[in-house]
């Protein structure tokens, strides 16, 4: 999949000014990267820093696009058959080391640790990792309820 084509915003139920990825950067079943340019009118901005709670959702979002992708026919680039939502059903660990600056782009990784499929819902288990300029700034575990909207 040719990932410089994708519209993220297709993807994830969030929208601006919630919408706290930018791009993917790679996808498959098990892991995703992505990156997201703190703007100064982020709703996370904390006089000039991109808050804990930003991080967090930054993660979740990312997260999600792991198990979410499995709900698109592989050539749906343009995300027009599914509508999903999503949301955190429990943050099973969490370290922030720092926040990073408006004006920094983050990169966060997730990796798919556990995953229960049923008719109407995917429940999953991930572990990501948010960083900047090579600093890491978060890891967690999260609990994410997926679900496709009929």
């Amino acid at each position: 999949m040719n990932l410089d084509y994708l519209d993220i915003k297709k993807f994830l139920p969030h929208r601006a000014p919630f919408l706290m990825v930018d791009k993917v950067l790679s996808i498959d079943n098990e892991h995703v990267s992505t990156s997201f340019f703190i703007n100064e009118n982020c709703i996370f901005n904390d006089t000039g820093v991109f808050n804990e709670n930003g991080l967090i959702e930054n993660a979740a979002q990312t997260c999600s696009s792991i198990v979410g992708k499995s709900f698109f026919r592989e050539d749906d680039i343009l995300g027009e058959d599914v509508k999903l939502i999503g949301f955190i059903s429990a943050i099973k660990k969490v370290t922030i080391n720092a926040c990073p600056k408006v004006g920094s782009t983050i990169t966060t990784n997730a990796k798919l640790k556990s995953r229960f499929d049923t008719d109407e819902y995917s429940i999953c288990t991930i572990v990501c990792t948010t960083s900047t300029d090579h600093k890491e700034l978060l890891s967690c575990e999260l609990n994410l309820v997926i679900q496709e909207l009929k």
